[in-house]
């Protein structure tokens, strides 16, 4: 199994426990989807709160598996971050995408989707999907 080509999915959030407690839920939810990567990364270097592009670039490093990497954030500068990191184009691995997607809801469609073998565009859309998810 080790040579399937899977997204990977990178969860950035400004606090290092809400990042890897919503990857710990999106991949419970996906019946323990172990085979997905999944990388958390929350917080600063130091540990405080806030956004790293050091971390993130480590996640999406850790994760690429060849299918595409795709990247949720929870708030603004989470979203910067990104997008500089993208721009810079060297700083992430090649099919590397920021979705615009709820967070918790979005991680966990995307670990889904991701489980089944589907590919970025795929999980990019399950995750879009996320947001018309009605409660009430």
């Amino acid at each position: 199994m080790s040579d399937e080509k899977l997204v990977g999915i990178v969860l950035v959030s400004h606090s290092a426990e809400v990042a890897a407690s919503v990857a710990e839920l999106a991949k419970g939810l996906a019946g323990g989807a172990t085979a997905v990567p999944v990388a958390a990364a929350g917080g600063t270097e130091g540990g405080g709160l806030g956004t790293s592009a050091e971390l993130i670039s480590a996640a999406a490093a850790a994760v690429d598996r060849g299918a595409g990497v795709a990247v949720l954030t929870d708030l603004g500068s989470a979203v910067l971050t990104v997008k500089a990191l993208l721009a810079e184009g060297d700083e992430l691995p090649d099919g590397t995408r920021l979705l615009d997607a709820p967070f918790v809801e979005g991680a966990v469609a995307a670990v889904v989707t991701a489980a089944a073998g589907a590919g970025l565009d795929a999980v990019e859309a399950a995750a879009a999907e996320a947001y018309s998810y009605r409660k009430v």
